[in-house]
């Protein structure tokens, strides 16, 4: 039970990489509030593992590009809670596209729900954070954002700045006893990476020298360690969990 007793928010934790997070902080013992759109389908599981585990679980409806929705939804959580121990920055998409193609709305899009979002959760959770002397802000990337990707150029940009600013932060709280990280994934199994056509998943295999995609579950458990007390000296990193791929 390594996140028992903590109070997490996630955000995209309907489906994907995202629902993964919050079953696997669940069976930790932890309370999740996932932010999102829509509620999705696992909340009977959500709270089936949260009974069991001693945690509980709420949906927020919240559009992440919306920061007055933010700043209202991150106060009712920590005024319920008393306490915000660990964000996850996970919600994303992708609008894919050579650059000399695509829409200003489509880099706008994919900027403000990757980037925008993770600067205003990341700054709403702060002040409570220094407050309690204490918080671990996971960012998810991805390593596109390290290695670069022909046709994301919107996408590839949000995930370094994200890496970027996953280290910028690190450095101005970590003597407050809060850590900031990055999880680098690399191409796992999701409603994401089903949109690639057959030929751009077969450039991405080839390169993997695990010679295997991924499973979201596989991040969700770098996500557990991140948040828990094991990796309480580490922070500013980003972890690549890539099966090889971008070392």
């Amino acid at each position: 039970m390594l996140l028992q007793g903590k109070k997490a928010i996630i955000t995209g934790g309907s489906r994907g990489i995202g629902r993964e997070i919050v079953l696997a902080y669940l069976k930790q013992g932890a309370t999740v509030y996932y932010f999102d759109l829509m509620e999705g389908d696992s909340m009977g599981e959500y709270q089936k593992l949260a009974a069991e585990h001693g945690g509980k679980v709420a949906f927020m409806q919240v559009n992440v590009t919306d920061e007055n929705a933010i700043n209202a939804a991150v106060d009712e959580m920590a005024k319920a809670e008393g306490v915000i121990d660990i964000l996850v920055n996970n919600a994303g998409i992708t609008k894919d596209g050579l650059l000399m193609r695509m829409s200003t709305q489509d880099w706008d899009d994919v900027i403000n729900i990757n980037l925008k979002s993770m600067f205003m959760l990341s700054r709403a959770v702060i002040r409570p954070m220094i407050r309690q002397k204490s918080g671990c802000i996971i960012n998810m990337a991805s390593i596109v954002g390290i290695m670069g990707n022909p046709g994301q150029f919107n996408y590839c940009a949000s995930k370094a700045g994200m890496i970027g600013a996953t280290k910028s932060l690190a450095r101005e709280v970590g003597g407050k006893n809060i850590r900031v990280n990055a999880i680098a994934p690399g191409f796992i199994v999701s409603p994401m990476t089903d949109k690639l056509n057959d030929e751009q998943k077969k450039a991405m295999y080839d390169q993997i020298p695990a010679a295997r995609f991924g499973e979201p579950a596989e991040v969700a458990k770098v996500c557990v360690f991140l948040a828990s007390d094991l990796a309480s000296y580490v922070t500013g990193e980003e972890i690549k969990v890539a099966g090889g791929l971008g070392m």
